[in-house]
């Protein structure tokens, strides 16, 4: 089955949305940082915390996780601190 939307592996990594971790408190050192970046064809990348077997079960209805998808949570004030950088729809 085609899919809609497939990643890009070869995008870089331009610019970052919000704050780094370390600047929001949420990291202690380079081995813990969550993080959001925009990528060069326009996607974005998120570096959170692999949750998806604590989620697998519970998702919402309608939520589903393809066998290459993983669901992964970022602190909610590094979203929020992004929000200026991603534009209005």
């Amino acid at each position: 089955m085609v899919r809609a939307w497939e990643a890009d592996s070869s995008a870089l990594f331009v610019k970052r949305l919000g704050k780094s971790a370390e600047e929001l408190g949420n990291s202690q050192g380079r081995e813990q940082c969550p993080d959001i970046w925009e990528l060069s064809n326009g996607d974005v990348a998120v570096i959170g915390r692999d949750l998806t077997d604590d989620y697998a079960s519970r998702l919402p209805e309608g939520v589903s996780l393809a066998a290459d998808e993983r669901l992964v949570v970022i602190p909610g004030n590094m979203l929020i601190a992004a929000k200026p950088d991603i534009p209005d729809a």
